[in-house]
């Protein structure tokens, strides 16, 4: 009986927030963008690339209140209460209009002192005796992988590092701790000033099997009806898909 009744009540809350989406939409029909905007996102591509374009944002749009929540957990829209999420991946499979905004892809790096330490890894393979810094995403930590010839090997090094925080793996990497697989974007501030070197092999490596890694902002097609949400996606494509694609 508990069960009915906590299915039932979960079924109530799920109807209740699209009747509430239903109403806003028609509330804010040809009304200039107002009200609460709430935006799920990625914490590292949150912190380094959204959450500045949102300033940018709040100056255009300043009936608009931002509600932002920076979060590696996965969100459904509709159900979690979101208007528009921001996550790296694959393209998403629930039923939600998503729009690439730039590449994901990782790529290594290592200081010059460690390095200098412990040697520059001539081929993908060596790196199995180098020290790893290692990305946890929701799935767990993201491994070492490399196709050769057709034939894909894990040669993750030895972990002395797990975390889903980027910004900290990105600190150990420039301490000279190990090597460290990231995204091009989180790592390009280290890259341009000299205290990471991206590391280049003639078998490049990946952490997963899927080539189409990107960031996508997702949303619900009706939503798009709601001028806020509309002002939103509207802004975010063009500052950050459009500059990518330059």
């Amino acid at each position: 009986m508990r069960l009915n009744s906590y299915i039932y009540y979960n079924d109530i809350q799920q109807i209740l927030s699209q009747l509430e989406q239903s109403n806003e939409t028609v509330r804010s029909y040809q009304t200039t963008p107002m009200g609460r905007l709430r935006i799920s996102s990625m914490v590292g591509f949150g912190e380094q690339i959204l959450l500045p374009l949102l300033d940018e944002f709040s100056a255009l749009y300043p009936e608009i209140v931002l509600d932002v929540s920076l979060t590696d957990q996965l969100s459904t829209l509709g159900r979690d209460d979101v208007d528009i999420a921001i996550r790296g991946g694959y393209a998403p499979n629930e039923r939600v209009l998503a729009i690439r905004l730039m590449d994901n892809g990782f790529i290594p790096v290592a200081s010059p002192c460690y390095l200098k330490k412990h040697g520059t890894p001539n081929n993908a393979m060596e790196l199995k005796q180098h020290n790893g810094l290692y990305f946890k995403a929701p799935t767990g930590p993201t491994p070492w992988l490399c196709n050769m010839d057709g034939q894909w090997h894990d040669v993750s090094g030895p972990a002395v590092a797990i975390s889903n925080s980027g910004s900290w793996l990105a600190k150990k990497a420039c301490n000279g701790e190990g090597i460290l697989m990231s995204t091009r974007w989180a790592l390009a501030p280290y890259i341009d000033s000299g205290k990471l070197q991206q590391l280049h092999f003639e078998h490049e490596l990946a952490i997963t099997q899927n080539a189409n890694m990107a960031v996508y902002l997702l949303y619900q097609k009706q939503r798009y009806l709601v001028p806020k949400v509309k002002a939103v996606v509207d802004f975010l494509v063009q500052r950050i898909k459009t500059e990518n694609e330059q």
